[in-house]
């Protein structure tokens, strides 16, 4: 065996790989240069000159215009929409779930999944350019079961943020273990609308999300914490003489903001059931404060549900899914908005249920990330 020439076959083979890791590495570097982008948006109200290359999403937070996306840019959530009237190029399989025959036909696009190549127009909602960056500290963390941690971060010195009860900030992490980047996720706020220097969030520890696994292995009292905010519809109407109010795991946050929001408003005339599941005794938390305020409001009832009580929990209440309740103790729509937060399945079937009774669209209202 002529090792000699094998080794030189080796080496050769090394070498043309090298050449064509190099070859490919320039490729990608021309192709993807754009040069720069001029981006005019709202006819004239706002243009950018950009770097051409990212996403729309990033490229506009790049320039602290912050679009609404509870993904991180992952084309899941569906919110990141704004309309491209000129430059954004074909729709994408990963856009179409999510776009109407409707807003196709009013150049609607997913800006996490648009990438700015050229010259673009856009028509972005005005109340976007109002939504704001904070960096806060964070001041506390606490466990709130074996897998929701509670942060509470307070805002810089004179800086306030107004939010309406139920709306949510994205929160960015910074790089950590073998993360690399920085991401983000939206989170509700689970504090009073009425507190203004500081945010509260619940957040649940997903197995391998990098932005909870962030905040429960990485993030420590003391750290900067960025968000942006604040975000969503999902806020109180209060057109009606009763409000539904469910939630699993983390998606109690906005309800919490929500039932302190009618308290504080002294809307007494309006009354508040708010159903709670949990599948088991070690998930629920927050039992004492909305006990307490059960005692001290007479318009305010809370219905906690265990799905799986065992005998030695010796529990007195609702049994089974939060679906259970719902369907025995809510009678019909009527004066009734019915307010969501928790697992897509959880409120999918709870929507169900309440349509059957005859809540409409324009009474249901939910957020579906948590």
């Amino acid at each position: 065996m002529d090792f000699g020439a094998i080794l030189k076959t080796v080496i050769s083979l090394a070498a043309v790989s090298g050449a064509l890791s190099l070859v490919i590495s320039l490729a990608e570097k021309l192709l993807n240069n754009y040069g720069t982008c001029e981006l005019d948006i709202n006819a004239g109200r706002k243009k950018l000159s950009v770097k051409g290359g990212s996403s729309l999403l990033s490229t506009l937070a790049g320039e602290k215009i912050f679009i609404p996306s509870a993904c991180g840019g992952k084309a899941t959530c569906g919110l990141c929409k704004v309309a491209v009237t000129e430059g954004a190029g074909p729709l994408l399989l990963t856009e179409e779930p999510y776009i109407s025959q409707e807003e196709r036909d009013r150049h609607i696009r997913l800006s996490c999944q648009v990438k700015v190549k050229r010259d673009m127009k856009l028509l972005i909602p005005e109340d976007l350019f109002n939504i704001r960056e904070f960096l806060c500290e964070l001041v506390e963390m606490e466990d709130m079961t074996y897998d929701i941690k509670r942060l509470r971060m307070k805002l810089p010195p004179g800086q306030t943020i107004d939010f309406k009860a139920g709306q949510f900030v994205q929160f960015y992490t910074k790089p950590y273990g073998k993360v690399k980047e920085e991401v983000f996720r939206a989170y509700s706020i689970s504090s009073k609308a009425s507190e203004k220097d500081h945010v509260e969030l619940l957040i649940r520890l997903v197995p391998n999300g990098i932005c909870t696994t962030y905040v429960h292995t990485a993030l420590k009292v003391g750290d900067t914490v960025r968000l942006s905010g604040p975000y969503g519809d999902f806020y109180l109407r209060g057109n009606c003489e009763e409000l539904i109010m469910i939630a699993g795991g983390s998606g109690l946050a906005p309800i919490r903001s929500l039932v302190y929001d009618v308290i504080e408003k002294g809307r007494d005339d309006l009354k508040m059931r708010f159903f709670f599941g949990a599948n088991t005794m070690r998930d629920f938390y927050y039992m004492e404060e909305f006990a307490r305020i059960e005692k001290e409001h007479p318009n305010f009832s809370f219905i906690p549900c265990l799905a799986f009580p065992k005998p030695e929990d010796n529990w007195k209440g609702a049994e089974g899914f939060v679906t259970v309740a719902l369907q025995e103790q809510v009678q019909n729509g009527e004066n009734r908005e019915a307010y969501l937060c928790g697992s897509p399945g959880m409120l999918d079937a709870c929507i169900r249920i309440l349509k059957e009774k005859g809540f409409t669209d324009r009474t249901i209202f939910f957020d579906k990330f948590t």
